[in-house]
């Protein structure tokens, strides 16, 4: 054990409890220094979006807080990440660095930077798991390839080494004689000018102890319908778990134990977590997937990229309304309910020929859970050409999407106002409802609520047709 402080290194794991390189770090009884440092730049293109940097103020926030009630506090600072990094411990004599590994390719070029500029002699340099069930690459066939189906990697899983229990949080952590220079949270920039979060703000409750409470509400309510309602959007039937785990408010392992002790129930749930660990495995493996497609016969698919009928899909006005209730949740709460992304992903890619990248990139601007593993696994799944994809002529019809998922209107009803009134058995095909049935709820199709920007029929075939020109070549 070398003397001086320890720096730990906080990029995606705001927590206390279940962070290894923390409670390391604090059972070493030596001075412990909690940093984080502020470097877009250094995920490039991955930068964190809009509804993401929003999130992430908060749970730093929150952090803060956390840490107070311990006696410590957060140090913050802009990048890159080596210099910040080299910077504060030779202000603060750090003989030691620590951090938990992060998984996504920026985060691991960022990571071999600052290793490969770390003086190993002077400092001390630790890494430990990150937040993942199972070590990237620790997951393979027979053939020590990596799976590119679920089934199968959820197979090996099962019969693996289940996960540890997660830790405790620290109970104190040892102040250093003088804090290092901190910048505040506001000179980050992360919340919007002029502020547009009042609908993510009414929704959302980021921070760890909410991450905790939330999870527990789930389990205690949810849970044992779990299987049904996780495809009901109109009910509160998921665990919304995803932007928790994905800034480390909560740990995998966490999640995994708290939902494993409610028995049989779980494991439908336990199946969802391990798609998460899918996704990152994916990645993990094959990095260039972020933006090239898996299967490589896409590369010459004939996308057609159309500005007028991309803004209609953004703004929720494509005139089939589950679509659009789910791109206005989208817009106000910067979250959407997985059956609904479905469906909205499988419009785009099919019924209007978008590339997927286009849809991925929304994505990633608007959702508060906006997750690089999973972004891309689930467009790349929507298009066809990821792993374990939907074959790409499996294309949803969004009307008898809406009929079976929300057989009520509901959700529709929520997030689609101008509909509000329609009976449930016109309001997921408004245009072929009765005159009178559009009179009396006050719709006038093309002024209220616009007609569908494309036929189902015709996009399906022209879509088809796509897939057969790709095929030839």
């Amino acid at each position: 054990m070398r003397p001086g402080p320890v720096l730990v290194w906080l990029q995606r794991d705001l927590r206390l409890a279940d962070n290894p390189a923390l409670s390391e770090a604090a059972e070493r009884g030596t001075p412990v220094i909690p940093i984080f440092v502020w470097s877009p730049e250094g995920n490039g293109r991955w930068a964190p979006g809009s509804a993401s940097r929003w999130w992430l103020h908060q749970s730093l926030e929150q952090l803060c807080a956390s840490l107070r009630k311990r006696g410590s506090t957060l140090t913050v600072r802009r990048g890159p990440a080596r210099r910040a990094l080299l910077d504060v411990a030779a202000e603060t004599g750090a003989a030691s660095l620590y951090w938990n590994e992060a998984d996504d390719p920026a985060a691991r070029a960022q990571v071999a930077e600052v290793e490969k500029a770390v003086c190993r002699p002077v400092l001390e340099v630790r890494k430990f798991p990150g937040n993942l069930l199972w070590a990237p690459g620790s997951i393979r066939n027979s053939s020590g390839r990596p799976f590119t189906v679920f089934t199968a990697f959820w197979n090996v899983c099962r019969k693996s080494a289940p996960p540890p229990e997660p830790l405790n949080p620290p109970r104190s952590l040892r102040a250093p004689a003088r804090w290092p220079k901190s910048i505040a949270l506001s000179d980050l920039g992360l919340e919007p000018t002029p502020d547009w979060a009042g609908g993510i703000r009414s929704v959302w409750h980021p921070g760890e102890p909410r991450a905790r409470n939330r999870l527990r509400a789930f389990l205690d309510r949810s849970l044992a319908g779990y299987s049904e309602g996780r495809d009901r959007p109109a009910q509160d039937g998921v665990s919304r778990m995803s932007p928790y785990l994905h800034f480390g408010e909560i740990s995998a392992r966490q999640v995994w134990h708290a939902a494993h002790r409610h028995g049989p129930n779980a494991e439908p749930f336990l199946r969802q977590i391990a798609w998460r660990e899918f996704a990152h495995h994916l990645l993990f493996h094959f990095p260039e997937t972020a933006q090239e497609p898996l299967r490589p016969e896409f590369r010459n698919f004939p996308w057609c990229f159309n500005a007028k009928a991309m803004r209609a899909w953004t703004r929720g006005q494509t005139g089939y309304p589950l679509v659009d209730a789910g791109m206005r949740q989208l817009w106000q709460t910067g979250w959407m309910h997985n059956r609904v992304r479905m469906v909205v992903a499988s419009f785009l890619v099919k019924h209007l020929l978008m590339p997927w990248q286009e849809g991925a990139a929304w994505f990633w601007d608007t959702l508060v859970d906006a997750d690089l593993a999973n972004n891309t696994l689930g467009w790349q799944w929507a298009a066809g050409c990821g792993a374990d994809a939907a074959p790409y002529f499996r294309i949803f019809n969004p009307t008898l999407q809406g009929e079976k998922f929300d057989p009520d209107g509901a959700y529709v009803r929520s997030w689609v106002p101008e509909l509000a009134k329609l009976s449930a058995r016109w309001i997921h095909k408004p245009w072929q409802a009765p005159a009178s049935a559009l009179a009396e709820a006050r719709i006038t199709l093309g002024r209220t609520y616009p007609f569908p920007i494309v036929d189902h029929e015709a996009a399906r075939k022209r879509a088809l047709e796509a897939w057969g020109r790709m095929r030839q070549r």
